[in-house]
């Protein structure tokens, strides 16, 4: 039997992203965003959903340029650290003994010691009640080659993110494979069509 919670951001998994910006001074911010996900395949975007009290969504407004970094489940309290803290007044990356370096093809930082992010141009944005969606385009997708196999894919175990539950609030690892997607539902299919 099924039990109505009410509305309420319950979905699994949701990221432990890192947004990371320049302010108005070019000074580097980072931002924790758990409410994110890809939304586009061409042109590649990524929607971000940030309050506008953030510092962070100043930042974005402002440069029209920002980057999701996906920190490895080792940063887990950098990670946390940088949605508890305001960049207004401190800076989070040097705070946290990261190094914030600037992302190449756009005007933003990211940070050097997580193994990938996303270099994203802000193209659309949404306000929804408590926060607004920023629609970013990918410019580019900057992975570190010990993530990477020999096909230059990302490999999600070696990655090691982490992912946030909005029920107990706290970061879990990613598990282990269960099956190849656009494969295993084949069997289903190819049962149906015989029937």
């Amino acid at each position: 039997m099924f039990k109505s919670l009410g509305p309420s951001t319950s979905a699994f998994p949701t990221p432990a992203w890192v947004i990371v910006t320049y302010d108005q001074n070019e000074r580097a911010n980072a931002m924790t965003a758990a409410w994110g996900g890809i939304v586009n395949s061409s042109p590649p975007s990524v929607a971000v959903a940030v309050q506008p009290s953030r510092y962070t969504y100043d930042n974005i407004l402002a440069k029209r340029e920002f980057t999701v970094c996906i920190p490895s489940e080792e940063y887990a309290k950098e990670t946390d650290y940088f949605g508890i803290e305001s960049g207004r007044e401190t800076d989070k990356i040097a705070a946290a003994g990261l190094t914030a370096e600037r992302a190449e093809k756009v005007n933003a930082p990211y940070i050097k010691e997580f193994p990938m992010h996303l270099e994203c141009k802000l193209t659309d944005r949404m306000n929804l009640g408590t926060h607004f969606v920023l629609i970013g385009q990918i410019v580019d997708v900057k992975a570190d080659e010990a993530i990477l196999d020999h096909k230059d894919s990302i490999e999600i175990q070696k990655l090691k993110p982490m992912v946030y539950s909005p029920t107990d609030r706290s970061y879990y690892k990613v598990g282990d494979e269960i099956g190849k997607a656009f494969s295993i539902g084949k069997e289903i299919k190819d049962k149906n069509q015989k029937e």
